[in-house]
Protein backbone atom coordinates (compact mmCIF):
# COMPACT_ATOMS: atom_id res chain seq x y z
CA UNK A 1 0.00 0.00 0.00
CA UNK A 2 1.42 3.38 -1.02
CA UNK A 3 1.87 6.23 1.41
CA UNK A 4 -0.39 9.21 0.80
CA UNK A 5 1.26 12.34 -0.56
CA UNK A 6 -0.24 15.52 0.80
CA UNK A 7 -1.90 17.69 -1.84
CA UNK A 8 -0.06 20.96 -2.48
CA UNK A 9 -1.24 23.85 -0.40
CA UNK A 10 -2.43 26.79 -2.43
CA UNK A 11 0.35 29.31 -2.69
CA UNK A 12 -0.74 32.74 -1.53
CA UNK A 13 -1.07 35.34 -4.22
CA UNK A 14 0.52 38.68 -3.51
CA UNK A 15 0.37 40.67 -6.70
CA UNK A 16 0.99 44.14 -5.32
CA UNK A 17 -1.05 46.93 -6.83
CA UNK A 18 0.43 50.31 -7.57
CA UNK A 19 -1.91 51.61 -4.94
CA UNK A 20 0.42 50.32 -2.29
CA UNK A 21 0.84 47.18 -0.32
CA UNK A 22 -2.78 46.22 -0.46
CA UNK A 23 -4.82 49.19 -1.44
CA UNK A 24 -4.74 52.52 0.06
CA UNK A 25 -1.14 53.13 0.82
CA UNK A 26 -1.15 53.58 -2.88
CA UNK A 27 -2.25 57.06 -3.23
CA UNK A 28 0.42 59.70 -2.91
CA UNK A 29 -0.58 63.32 -2.72
CA UNK A 30 1.06 65.95 -4.86
CA UNK A 31 4.61 66.83 -3.86
CA UNK A 32 4.12 68.90 -0.69
CA UNK A 33 4.67 72.56 -1.33
CA UNK A 34 5.65 72.12 -4.97
CA UNK A 35 2.44 73.52 -6.43
CA UNK A 36 2.34 76.31 -3.85
CA UNK A 37 5.98 77.23 -4.41
CA UNK A 38 5.59 77.37 -8.18
CA UNK A 39 2.54 79.60 -7.99
CA UNK A 40 4.24 81.80 -5.40
CA UNK A 41 7.17 82.22 -7.81
CA UNK A 42 4.69 83.25 -10.49
CA UNK A 43 3.21 85.77 -8.08
CA UNK A 44 6.63 87.18 -7.18
CA UNK A 45 7.70 87.46 -10.82
CA UNK A 46 4.44 89.20 -11.66
CA UNK A 47 4.79 91.51 -8.66
CA UNK A 48 8.31 92.51 -9.57
CA UNK A 49 7.25 93.33 -13.11
CA UNK A 50 4.31 95.38 -11.74
CA UNK A 51 1.89 93.13 -13.58
CA UNK A 52 0.23 91.10 -10.80
CA UNK A 53 -1.78 88.13 -11.94
CA UNK A 54 -4.89 87.37 -9.89
CA UNK A 55 -4.92 83.60 -9.40
CA UNK A 56 -8.28 83.52 -7.59
CA UNK A 57 -10.70 85.81 -9.40
CA UNK A 58 -13.73 84.10 -7.81
CA UNK A 59 -12.48 84.50 -4.25
CA UNK A 60 -14.90 85.72 -1.59
CA UNK A 61 -12.04 87.02 0.54
CA UNK A 62 -11.51 90.76 0.55
CA UNK A 63 -7.78 91.26 0.23
CA UNK A 64 -6.26 93.39 3.02
CA UNK A 65 -4.99 96.80 2.00
CA UNK A 66 -2.17 96.98 4.53
CA UNK A 67 1.28 96.97 2.94
CA UNK A 68 4.89 96.89 4.09
CA UNK A 69 5.70 99.52 6.69
CA UNK A 70 8.41 102.07 6.02
CA UNK A 71 10.10 101.42 9.36
CA UNK A 72 10.68 97.77 8.38
CA UNK A 73 11.79 98.57 4.85
CA UNK A 74 15.46 97.92 5.54
CA UNK A 75 14.79 94.49 7.05
CA UNK A 76 12.45 93.50 4.26
CA UNK A 77 15.03 94.55 1.67
CA UNK A 78 17.60 92.35 3.40
CA UNK A 79 15.04 89.55 3.37
CA UNK A 80 14.58 89.96 -0.38
CA UNK A 81 18.35 89.93 -0.95
CA UNK A 82 18.75 86.72 1.04
CA UNK A 83 15.88 85.20 -0.93
CA UNK A 84 17.50 86.09 -4.24
CA UNK A 85 20.75 84.51 -3.05
CA UNK A 86 18.82 81.38 -1.99
CA UNK A 87 20.40 81.72 1.45
CA UNK A 88 17.74 79.82 3.39
CA UNK A 89 19.39 80.20 6.77
CA UNK A 90 19.67 83.97 6.32
CA UNK A 91 16.06 84.20 5.14
CA UNK A 92 14.88 82.46 8.28
CA UNK A 93 17.05 84.53 10.59
CA UNK A 94 15.85 87.85 9.18
CA UNK A 95 12.24 86.63 9.04
CA UNK A 96 12.36 85.62 12.70
CA UNK A 97 13.61 89.10 13.57
CA UNK A 98 10.77 90.72 11.63
CA UNK A 99 8.13 88.45 13.16
CA UNK A 100 9.40 89.21 16.68
CA UNK A 101 9.64 92.97 16.11
CA UNK A 102 6.85 94.88 17.85
CA UNK A 103 7.17 97.70 15.32
CA UNK A 104 6.37 95.39 12.40
CA UNK A 105 2.79 95.39 11.15
CA UNK A 106 0.81 92.29 10.29
CA UNK A 107 1.77 92.44 6.62
CA UNK A 108 5.49 92.65 7.47
CA UNK A 109 5.19 89.60 9.71
CA UNK A 110 3.00 87.57 7.36
CA UNK A 111 5.26 88.27 4.39
CA UNK A 112 8.33 87.29 6.40
CA UNK A 113 6.62 84.15 7.68
CA UNK A 114 5.70 83.04 4.17
CA UNK A 115 9.26 83.45 2.90
CA UNK A 116 10.61 81.71 6.00
CA UNK A 117 8.23 78.81 5.34
CA UNK A 118 9.70 78.27 1.90
CA UNK A 119 13.24 78.54 3.27
CA UNK A 120 12.42 75.96 5.96
CA UNK A 121 10.87 73.69 3.33
CA UNK A 122 14.02 73.95 1.21
CA UNK A 123 16.01 72.87 4.28
CA UNK A 124 13.66 69.88 4.84
CA UNK A 125 12.54 71.40 8.15
CA UNK A 126 8.88 70.66 7.52
CA UNK A 127 7.76 71.23 11.11
CA UNK A 128 9.10 74.77 10.99
CA UNK A 129 7.59 75.29 7.55
CA UNK A 130 4.15 74.41 8.93
CA UNK A 131 4.61 76.77 11.86
CA UNK A 132 5.60 79.66 9.60
CA UNK A 133 2.71 78.97 7.22
CA UNK A 134 0.23 78.91 10.09
CA UNK A 135 1.55 82.29 11.22
CA UNK A 136 1.26 83.73 7.73
CA UNK A 137 -2.32 82.50 7.38
CA UNK A 138 -3.55 83.53 10.82
CA UNK A 139 -2.15 87.06 10.47
CA UNK A 140 -4.53 87.34 7.48
CA UNK A 141 -2.59 90.23 5.97
CA UNK A 142 -1.31 88.90 2.64
CA UNK A 143 -2.89 89.41 -0.76
CA UNK A 144 -5.19 86.67 -2.01
CA UNK A 145 -2.55 84.92 -4.09
CA UNK A 146 -0.08 84.66 -1.20
CA UNK A 147 -2.74 83.88 1.41
CA UNK A 148 -4.33 80.99 -0.48
CA UNK A 149 -1.03 79.54 -1.62
CA UNK A 150 0.10 79.49 2.01
CA UNK A 151 -3.06 77.55 2.88
CA UNK A 152 -2.45 75.12 0.03
CA UNK A 153 1.16 74.49 1.00
CA UNK A 154 0.16 74.03 4.65
CA UNK A 155 -2.48 71.44 3.68
CA UNK A 156 0.06 69.51 1.62
CA UNK A 157 2.61 69.42 4.42
CA UNK A 158 -0.02 68.33 6.95
CA UNK A 159 -1.05 65.52 4.63
CA UNK A 160 2.55 64.41 4.25
CA UNK A 161 2.80 64.17 8.04
CA UNK A 162 -0.43 62.10 8.05
CA UNK A 163 -2.29 64.87 9.86
CA UNK A 164 -5.26 64.15 7.64
CA UNK A 165 -7.98 65.86 9.66
CA UNK A 166 -5.93 69.06 9.88
CA UNK A 167 -5.00 68.83 6.19
CA UNK A 168 -8.63 68.46 5.14
CA UNK A 169 -9.72 71.34 7.37
CA UNK A 170 -6.98 73.56 5.89
CA UNK A 171 -7.84 72.49 2.36
CA UNK A 172 -11.55 73.15 2.91
CA UNK A 173 -10.66 76.59 4.18
CA UNK A 174 -8.65 77.12 1.01
CA UNK A 175 -11.41 75.85 -1.29
CA UNK A 176 -14.17 77.81 0.42
CA UNK A 177 -12.26 81.07 0.50
CA UNK A 178 -10.66 80.89 -2.93
CA UNK A 179 -13.72 79.38 -4.64
CA UNK A 180 -11.22 77.34 -6.63
CA UNK A 181 -12.70 74.76 -8.95
CA UNK A 182 -9.32 73.66 -10.26
CA UNK A 183 -9.05 69.96 -10.96
CA UNK A 184 -5.67 69.81 -9.19
CA UNK A 185 -7.14 71.20 -5.99
CA UNK A 186 -10.12 68.84 -6.00
CA UNK A 187 -7.88 65.88 -6.77
CA UNK A 188 -5.66 66.71 -3.82
CA UNK A 189 -8.66 66.67 -1.50
CA UNK A 190 -9.80 63.35 -2.94
CA UNK A 191 -6.36 61.82 -2.47
CA UNK A 192 -6.15 62.99 1.14
CA UNK A 193 -9.63 61.57 1.81
CA UNK A 194 -8.45 58.18 0.51
CA UNK A 195 -5.38 58.35 2.74
CA UNK A 196 -7.55 59.35 5.68
CA UNK A 197 -9.61 56.18 5.27
CA UNK A 198 -12.68 57.98 3.91
CA UNK A 199 -13.02 56.37 0.46
CA UNK A 200 -16.78 56.92 0.23
CA UNK A 201 -16.25 60.68 0.61
CA UNK A 202 -13.31 60.61 -1.78
CA UNK A 203 -15.16 59.05 -4.73
CA UNK A 204 -17.39 62.02 -5.72
CA UNK A 205 -14.53 64.51 -5.21
CA UNK A 206 -12.14 62.51 -7.39
CA UNK A 207 -14.77 61.99 -10.06
CA UNK A 208 -15.39 65.75 -10.09
CA UNK A 209 -11.66 66.41 -10.45
CA UNK A 210 -11.29 63.92 -13.30
CA UNK A 211 -14.33 65.32 -15.10
CA UNK A 212 -13.02 68.88 -14.70
CA UNK A 213 -9.57 68.12 -16.08
CA UNK A 214 -8.78 68.45 -19.75
CA UNK A 215 -6.19 65.68 -19.35
CA UNK A 216 -6.70 63.88 -16.02
CA UNK A 217 -3.60 62.84 -14.13
CA UNK A 218 -3.26 59.06 -14.04
CA UNK A 219 -2.58 59.26 -10.31
CA UNK A 220 -6.08 60.64 -9.76
CA UNK A 221 -7.61 57.66 -11.54
CA UNK A 222 -5.46 55.35 -9.43
CA UNK A 223 -6.66 57.11 -6.29
CA UNK A 224 -10.26 56.67 -7.43
CA UNK A 225 -9.54 53.01 -8.08
CA UNK A 226 -8.20 52.67 -4.53
CA UNK A 227 -11.36 54.28 -3.20
CA UNK A 228 -13.54 51.84 -5.14
CA UNK A 229 -11.48 48.94 -3.81
CA UNK A 230 -11.83 50.18 -0.24
CA UNK A 231 -15.61 50.31 -0.70
CA UNK A 232 -15.53 46.79 -2.22
CA UNK A 233 -16.71 48.04 -5.59
CA UNK A 234 -14.43 45.68 -7.52
CA UNK A 235 -16.30 46.14 -10.80
CA UNK A 236 -15.61 49.89 -10.95
CA UNK A 237 -12.04 49.40 -9.74
CA UNK A 238 -11.43 46.87 -12.49
CA UNK A 239 -12.95 49.16 -15.10
CA UNK A 240 -10.59 51.93 -14.08
CA UNK A 241 -7.62 49.55 -14.05
CA UNK A 242 -8.49 48.51 -17.60
CA UNK A 243 -8.69 52.16 -18.60
CA UNK A 244 -5.27 52.93 -17.13
CA UNK A 245 -3.69 49.85 -18.70
CA UNK A 246 -5.16 50.70 -22.11
CA UNK A 247 -3.77 54.24 -21.89
CA UNK A 248 -0.30 52.97 -20.94
CA UNK A 249 0.22 49.61 -22.67
CA UNK A 250 3.97 49.80 -22.13
CA UNK A 251 3.77 50.57 -18.42
CA UNK A 252 4.49 47.40 -16.44
CA UNK A 253 3.00 48.71 -13.21
CA UNK A 254 -0.33 49.47 -14.85
CA UNK A 255 -0.42 45.98 -16.33
CA UNK A 256 0.45 44.34 -13.01
CA UNK A 257 -2.19 46.42 -11.30
CA UNK A 258 -4.79 45.26 -13.79
CA UNK A 259 -3.73 41.66 -13.18
CA UNK A 260 -4.25 42.27 -9.47
CA UNK A 261 -7.76 43.58 -10.16
CA UNK A 262 -8.59 40.48 -12.18
CA UNK A 263 -7.37 38.28 -9.33
CA UNK A 264 -9.63 40.10 -6.88
CA UNK A 265 -12.48 39.64 -9.34
CA UNK A 266 -11.71 35.89 -9.51
CA UNK A 267 -10.81 36.15 -13.21
CA UNK A 268 -7.56 34.18 -13.02
CA UNK A 269 -7.42 33.51 -16.75
CA UNK A 270 -7.18 37.22 -17.61
CA UNK A 271 -4.61 37.77 -14.87
CA UNK A 272 -2.46 34.96 -16.27
CA UNK A 273 -2.82 36.35 -19.79
CA UNK A 274 -1.41 39.71 -18.69
CA UNK A 275 1.40 38.19 -16.65
CA UNK A 276 2.41 35.79 -19.42
CA UNK A 277 2.50 38.65 -21.91
CA UNK A 278 4.83 40.54 -19.61
CA UNK A 279 7.00 37.42 -19.23
CA UNK A 280 7.20 36.98 -23.00
CA UNK A 281 8.34 40.60 -23.30
CA UNK A 282 11.02 40.07 -20.66
CA UNK A 283 9.36 42.52 -18.25
CA UNK A 284 9.19 40.22 -15.24
CA UNK A 285 12.35 41.27 -13.43
CA UNK A 286 11.54 40.72 -9.76
CA UNK A 287 11.28 37.62 -7.61
CA UNK A 288 7.73 38.41 -6.50
CA UNK A 289 6.57 38.77 -10.12
CA UNK A 290 7.71 35.25 -11.06
CA UNK A 291 6.39 33.97 -7.75
CA UNK A 292 2.95 35.46 -8.38
CA UNK A 293 2.80 34.01 -11.86
CA UNK A 294 3.69 30.45 -10.89
CA UNK A 295 1.23 30.72 -7.99
CA UNK A 296 -1.50 31.64 -10.48
CA UNK A 297 -0.67 28.60 -12.59
CA UNK A 298 -0.59 26.28 -9.57
CA UNK A 299 -4.02 27.51 -8.54
CA UNK A 300 -5.42 26.70 -11.98
CA UNK A 301 -6.58 23.24 -13.01
CA UNK A 302 -3.90 21.65 -15.16
CA UNK A 303 -1.58 24.57 -14.63
CA UNK A 304 1.35 22.55 -13.28
CA UNK A 305 3.33 22.35 -16.58
CA UNK A 306 3.22 26.13 -17.00
CA UNK A 307 4.18 26.60 -13.35
CA UNK A 308 7.21 24.34 -13.92
CA UNK A 309 8.18 26.39 -16.97
CA UNK A 310 7.90 29.67 -15.08
CA UNK A 311 9.83 28.44 -12.03
CA UNK A 312 12.68 26.97 -14.06
CA UNK A 313 12.94 30.10 -16.19
CA UNK A 314 13.02 32.32 -13.11
CA UNK A 315 15.73 30.18 -11.51
CA UNK A 316 17.81 30.08 -14.69
CA UNK A 317 17.64 33.86 -15.03
CA UNK A 318 18.60 34.31 -11.40
CA UNK A 319 15.47 36.38 -10.80
CA UNK A 320 13.58 33.81 -8.75
CA UNK A 321 15.17 32.99 -5.42
CA UNK A 322 15.96 29.32 -4.92
CA UNK A 323 14.41 29.05 -1.47
CA UNK A 324 12.23 26.47 0.23
CA UNK A 325 8.97 27.83 -1.15
CA UNK A 326 10.27 27.85 -4.73
CA UNK A 327 11.62 24.30 -4.69
CA UNK A 328 8.57 23.01 -2.81
CA UNK A 329 6.28 24.52 -5.45
CA UNK A 330 8.44 23.00 -8.18
CA UNK A 331 8.35 19.61 -6.50
CA UNK A 332 4.56 19.75 -6.13
CA UNK A 333 4.12 20.83 -9.75
CA UNK A 334 6.30 17.96 -11.00
CA UNK A 335 4.66 15.37 -8.74
CA UNK A 336 1.08 16.27 -9.61
CA UNK A 337 1.92 16.29 -13.30
CA UNK A 338 3.26 12.73 -12.81
CA UNK A 339 6.93 13.59 -13.26
CA UNK A 340 8.22 11.80 -10.22
CA UNK A 341 12.00 11.85 -10.79
CA UNK A 342 12.31 15.66 -11.10
CA UNK A 343 9.78 15.98 -8.25
CA UNK A 344 12.11 14.02 -5.97
CA UNK A 345 15.03 16.19 -7.04
CA UNK A 346 13.07 19.37 -6.22
CA UNK A 347 11.94 18.00 -2.84
CA UNK A 348 15.55 17.10 -2.01
CA UNK A 349 16.51 20.72 -2.61
CA UNK A 350 13.53 22.09 -0.68
CA UNK A 351 13.71 19.88 2.43
CA UNK A 352 17.03 21.15 3.89
CA UNK A 353 15.79 24.75 3.49
CA UNK A 354 12.57 24.19 5.46
CA UNK A 355 12.04 25.32 9.05
CA UNK A 356 10.68 21.90 10.04
CA UNK A 357 10.67 18.31 8.81
CA UNK A 358 7.36 18.26 6.93
CA UNK A 359 9.03 18.51 3.51
CA UNK A 360 11.37 15.65 4.41
CA UNK A 361 8.32 13.61 5.38
CA UNK A 362 6.66 14.27 2.02
CA UNK A 363 9.91 13.29 0.33
CA UNK A 364 9.96 10.07 2.37
CA UNK A 365 6.42 9.24 1.20
CA UNK A 366 7.35 9.75 -2.46
CA UNK A 367 10.53 7.67 -2.12
CA UNK A 368 8.58 4.91 -0.38
CA UNK A 369 6.04 4.82 -3.21
CA UNK A 370 8.91 4.48 -5.67
CA UNK A 371 10.32 1.54 -3.69
CA UNK A 372 13.45 3.49 -2.83
CA UNK A 373 13.22 2.20 0.72
CA UNK A 374 16.66 3.07 2.14
CA UNK A 375 16.34 6.65 0.89
CA UNK A 376 12.78 6.82 2.22
CA UNK A 377 13.93 5.73 5.69
CA UNK A 378 16.74 8.28 5.65
CA UNK A 379 14.31 11.07 4.69
CA UNK A 380 11.88 9.95 7.42
CA UNK A 381 14.66 10.10 10.00
CA UNK A 382 15.61 13.59 8.79
CA UNK A 383 11.95 14.57 9.19
CA UNK A 384 12.04 13.39 12.80
CA UNK A 385 15.29 15.24 13.42
CA UNK A 386 13.83 18.55 12.19
CA UNK A 387 10.44 17.97 13.82
CA UNK A 388 7.04 17.07 12.36
CA UNK A 389 3.44 17.30 13.50
CA UNK A 390 2.95 13.52 13.22
CA UNK A 391 6.17 11.78 14.27
CA UNK A 392 4.40 8.39 14.42
CA UNK A 393 4.01 8.39 10.64
CA UNK A 394 7.74 8.99 10.18
CA UNK A 395 8.53 6.18 12.63
CA UNK A 396 6.23 3.78 10.73
CA UNK A 397 8.01 4.57 7.48
CA UNK A 398 11.32 3.82 9.14
CA UNK A 399 9.94 0.57 10.60
CA UNK A 400 8.84 -0.63 7.18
Amino acid sequence: MKANIHAPALIALAVAAILGTGTANATATATPGAQAQEQQCQRERASRSNRPQELYPESTRKAPTERASQRMGGQLNKLGTALDKEDNAQVRQIADEVIANERANNYDKAYAAQLAANAAYNEDDLAAAKTYLSQAVELDALDNNAHFQSLMMLAQLQAQDEEYDQALATLDRYLEGSRSGKADDLALKGQILVQAGRPQDAIPVLRQAIDAAETPNMGWTQALMAAYLDTENTAEATRLAEQIAAQSPGDKRSQLNLASMYIQADDTAKAIEIMEKLRAEGQLTEDREYRNLFALHLNTDGGEPKAIEVINEGLQKGVLEGNHQTYLALGQAYYFSEQVAPAIDAYQKAAPLADNGETYLNLARILFNEDRIPEAKQAAQQALDKGVHNPDEARKLIAR
